[in-house]
């Protein structure tokens, strides 16, 4: 049996290909699909159906091009009230793939559709070797509650409970458990490093898992659970309609410095994609710094949203408008081909810093995960979450040195944007983050 995991960094997304006997299944896929076809030439495989294991909420899915190019069949469950052609999926069902069964197991609580995939392969034994969880069950965490517009997220987590001791902690120690993210995904809280894992490791080691009753793990799981970001209702109406084909979108066209001050007028947005020290060295001010080299798809969607109108500065504008592609954002405008690199960013080092917030001449932010500060973050900083930034300027004083740090700079540098966007002029970027901080010896919090 042919099994590959296909892991796209960006997205902390992971989508497989299944094959036998010259067949082959797509699970998960992403939006650009071209890498599953040529898997599948190379492997001497035909694509014959693609498998969503729910309407996905953090990214566009690719299932829709897929079938158009193979002739495909698309299975997705029966209660995701899909709005392409379809096979609805329920719990027992199985499908053929040659030599190789896969049985459905319906296990909602992550979305009410979700549906897990056991993979048995003859070669290996009568039993699954494997099972593809999707959003239901993580490395070391489970799938967030709040996805759906017809259940709370109390219901959704006693779902979720019951799929988890009902079906998939049934299964044999020894399962592979591959799910469709990984450690970043905003569709958990704390998911593991790792690419896979088993059911006996999962069951003694994942905190979703210990022991506890029902009512229990609906508080675990609901209580501080974080902001859900807007676009994700979006990415599931555009994946239940099933997404156009990459190929449909214009061609990027170069922009020049007057009829970009006439679109960002208009509304659009300068969307800088270049490095965190490119940009520090020489920015235009007013734009929006992404690093194209981080999560930058997710932190898109996150501050941009679906609906946003981009005009491109960097140099790889055809991957940049893939990855914004992957997470519904297509309407971009074109690149800038000139531009006024009129504001820098100073970096400010560790030790420096100390001594600045001793004199109380800086407000410190820090804009990382809530789970990142309580682990350890400088005495005297104000945590402000990246997502919720632009939200939160009410908090901040625009007139006093402003000093931004993360857990190494990818963060930060959006963040110095973001604030320099809102008029924030005497801006610091701390030098290596957290991380820079703590390798210098300096004192720490810890705790809420």
């Amino acid at each position: 049996m042919y099994f590959e995991q296909f892991y796209l960094g960006c997205l902390a997304h992971a989508s497989y290909v299944l094959g036998s006997d010259g067949e082959a299944a797509v699970v998960d896929p992403q939006r650009d699909v071209e890498l599953y076809l040529e898997a599948a030439r190379n492997a001497g495989l035909s694509i014959r159906y693609v498998i969503e294991t729910h309407l996905h909420a953090d990214f566009v899915s690719g299932h829709q091009e897929l079938a158009a190019r193979t002739g495909a069949a698309v299975y997705i469950g029966a209660k995701a009230d899909a709005r392409f052609p379809h096979v609805p999926v329920c719990d027992g069902d199985e499908l053929r793939l040659g030599r190789t069964l896969l049985r459905f197991l319906e296990t909602p609580g992550h979305t009410p559709e979700s549906i897990s995939v056991l993979v048995v392969d003859p070669e290996r034994g009568a039993e699954p070797f494997a099972v593809l969880t999707g959003d239901t069950l993580f490395i070391g965490d489970v799938g967030r509650p709040d996805l759906s517009t017809t259940f709370t997220p109390q219901e959704l987590a006693g779902q979720l409970y019951e799929s988890l001791h009902q079906k998939l902690l049934g299964l044999p120690d020894g399962v592979e458990v591959y799910p469709a993210h990984g450690a970043g995904s905003l569709c958990g809280r704390q998911i593991g490093t790792d690419r896979s894992s088993t059911i006996g490791r999962e069951r003694s080691t994942n905190p979703a898992l210990r022991p506890m009753s029902r009512e229990a793990f609906i508080r675990y799981l609901t209580d501080d659970l974080p902001d859900r970001p807007d676009y994700f209702a979006r990415e599931v109406e555009i994946n239940r309609s099933g997404a156009a084909p990459l190929a449909e979108l214009p061609p990027l066209r170069g922009i020049d410095w007057r009829e970009a001050e006439e679109l960002v007028a208009g509304g659009a947005t300068i969307l800088d994609t270049r490095p965190a020290a490119a940009y520090a060295g020489g920015h235009i001010r007013g734009a929006l710094q992404i690093g194209l080299g981080g999560q930058f798809a997710s932190w898109a969607g996150i501050l941009l949203g679906v609906d946003a109108r981009l005009i491109l500065v960097g140099e790889d504008w055809e991957q940049a408008r893939v990855r914004l592609a992957r997470v519904g954002i297509e309407n971009v405008l074109g690149y800038l081909t000139e531009g006024p690199a009129s504001a820098t960013t100073p970096h400010v080092g560790p030790l420096e810093l100390r001594a600045l917030m001793a004199e109380g001449e800086v407000q410190v932010v820090d804009v990382r995960r809530r789970q990142e500060w309580e682990e350890g973050h400088i005495e005297g900083a104000q945590l402000i979450p990246l997502p919720g930034l632009a939200k939160s300027l009410h908090n901040l004083d625009p007139d006093v040195l402003t000093a931004v740090h993360c857990k190494s700079g990818y963060r930060s540098t959006i963040a110095i944007s973001i604030l320099e966007r809102a008029g924030f002029t005497r801006l610091l970027n701390l030098s290596g983050g957290f991380d820079a901080w703590a390798a210098a010896g300096l004192a720490s919090g810890s705790g809420r």
